[in-house]
Protein backbone atom coordinates (compact mmCIF):
# COMPACT_ATOMS: atom_id res chain seq x y z
CA UNK A 1 0.00 0.00 0.00
CA UNK A 2 1.34 3.16 -0.92
CA UNK A 3 1.24 5.77 2.03
CA UNK A 4 1.76 8.55 0.20
CA UNK A 5 4.13 10.24 3.34
CA UNK A 6 1.68 9.65 6.15
CA UNK A 7 3.26 9.26 9.61
CA UNK A 8 1.99 6.02 11.85
CA UNK A 9 1.40 6.99 15.57
CA UNK A 10 0.97 3.97 18.11
CA UNK A 11 -0.23 6.22 20.87
CA UNK A 12 -0.20 2.69 23.32
CA UNK A 13 -0.50 -1.09 22.83
CA UNK A 14 -2.30 -3.85 23.83
CA UNK A 15 -2.65 -7.65 23.36
CA UNK A 16 -5.79 -9.17 22.03
CA UNK A 17 -6.80 -12.60 20.60
CA UNK A 18 -7.92 -12.57 17.14
CA UNK A 19 -7.85 -14.35 14.53
CA UNK A 20 -4.21 -13.09 12.45
CA UNK A 21 -5.52 -13.07 9.17
CA UNK A 22 -9.04 -11.56 9.37
CA UNK A 23 -6.91 -8.95 12.36
CA UNK A 24 -4.57 -7.88 9.32
CA UNK A 25 -7.39 -7.19 6.85
CA UNK A 26 -9.00 -5.00 9.58
CA UNK A 27 -5.89 -3.36 9.88
CA UNK A 28 -5.14 -3.14 5.96
CA UNK A 29 -8.47 -1.33 5.13
CA UNK A 30 -8.63 1.16 8.00
CA UNK A 31 -4.94 1.81 7.24
CA UNK A 32 -5.78 2.17 3.50
CA UNK A 33 -8.72 3.75 4.34
CA UNK A 34 -7.12 6.75 6.23
CA UNK A 35 -4.27 6.87 4.09
CA UNK A 36 -6.83 7.53 0.80
CA UNK A 37 -9.12 9.82 2.80
CA UNK A 38 -7.89 10.74 5.88
CA UNK A 39 -4.57 13.11 5.60
CA UNK A 40 -1.36 12.86 7.05
CA UNK A 41 -1.43 11.27 10.24
CA UNK A 42 -2.87 7.82 10.98
CA UNK A 43 -2.72 6.96 14.87
CA UNK A 44 -3.70 3.45 17.09
CA UNK A 45 -4.29 3.68 20.41
CA UNK A 46 -6.52 1.68 22.87
CA UNK A 47 -9.90 2.19 24.51
CA UNK A 48 -11.02 0.96 28.24
CA UNK A 49 -12.25 -2.08 25.84
CA UNK A 50 -10.82 -2.02 22.66
CA UNK A 51 -8.89 0.45 20.70
CA UNK A 52 -9.16 3.00 17.87
CA UNK A 53 -7.82 3.81 14.29
CA UNK A 54 -8.15 7.65 13.50
CA UNK A 55 -6.43 9.98 11.08
CA UNK A 56 -6.15 13.76 10.54
CA UNK A 57 -8.34 14.55 7.59
CA UNK A 58 -11.50 16.36 7.23
CA UNK A 59 -13.82 13.08 9.01
CA UNK A 60 -17.04 11.65 7.68
CA UNK A 61 -19.94 13.71 8.42
CA UNK A 62 -22.52 12.39 10.87
CA UNK A 63 -25.41 11.70 8.99
CA UNK A 64 -23.03 9.55 6.39
CA UNK A 65 -21.56 7.25 9.62
CA UNK A 66 -24.10 5.10 9.44
CA UNK A 67 -23.69 4.07 5.47
CA UNK A 68 -19.56 3.65 6.02
CA UNK A 69 -20.05 -0.15 6.41
CA UNK A 70 -22.66 -0.73 3.47
CA UNK A 71 -21.20 -2.55 0.56
CA UNK A 72 -20.57 -0.43 -2.33
CA UNK A 73 -20.66 2.83 -0.38
CA UNK A 74 -17.42 5.06 -1.98
CA UNK A 75 -16.98 8.67 -1.64
CA UNK A 76 -14.60 8.43 -4.56
CA UNK A 77 -15.06 7.11 -8.33
CA UNK A 78 -12.13 4.71 -7.67
CA UNK A 79 -13.19 3.20 -4.75
CA UNK A 80 -14.95 -0.05 -4.47
CA UNK A 81 -16.78 0.20 -1.52
CA UNK A 82 -15.99 -3.24 -0.37
CA UNK A 83 -13.17 -1.92 2.61
CA UNK A 84 -15.57 -0.93 5.11
CA UNK A 85 -17.62 -3.68 4.63
CA UNK A 86 -15.06 -6.28 5.17
CA UNK A 87 -13.64 -4.10 8.51
CA UNK A 88 -17.21 -4.30 9.76
CA UNK A 89 -17.81 -8.42 8.58
CA UNK A 90 -13.76 -8.85 10.50
CA UNK A 91 -15.55 -7.22 13.69
CA UNK A 92 -18.79 -9.24 13.33
CA UNK A 93 -16.99 -12.48 13.44
CA UNK A 94 -15.13 -11.84 16.39
CA UNK A 95 -18.26 -10.40 18.05
CA UNK A 96 -16.93 -7.38 18.83
CA UNK A 97 -18.86 -3.73 18.21
CA UNK A 98 -17.18 -0.82 16.24
CA UNK A 99 -18.56 2.92 15.89
CA UNK A 100 -17.40 5.99 13.66
CA UNK A 101 -17.07 9.22 15.89
CA UNK A 102 -14.41 12.13 15.31
CA UNK A 103 -10.97 12.37 15.83
CA UNK A 104 -9.67 15.90 18.39
CA UNK A 105 -9.20 17.45 15.49
CA UNK A 106 -12.22 16.59 13.25
CA UNK A 107 -10.74 13.73 11.65
CA UNK A 108 -12.15 10.09 11.51
CA UNK A 109 -12.26 8.03 14.06
CA UNK A 110 -12.80 4.20 13.83
CA UNK A 111 -13.77 2.56 17.27
CA UNK A 112 -13.45 -0.88 17.69
CA UNK A 113 -14.70 -2.05 21.17
CA UNK A 114 -16.21 -4.89 23.09
CA UNK A 115 -12.92 -7.00 23.01
CA UNK A 116 -11.42 -8.57 26.14
CA UNK A 117 -8.19 -7.10 26.47
CA UNK A 118 -5.10 -9.23 27.79
CA UNK A 119 -2.46 -8.30 30.38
Amino acid sequence: METENTALTVANDCVISADKNRLKQLFENLFRNAVEHGGKTVTVGTLADGFYISDSGSGIPVDERGQVFNFGYSTTDTGTGFGLKIVSQVVESHDWDICVTEENTGGAQFEITDIEIDS
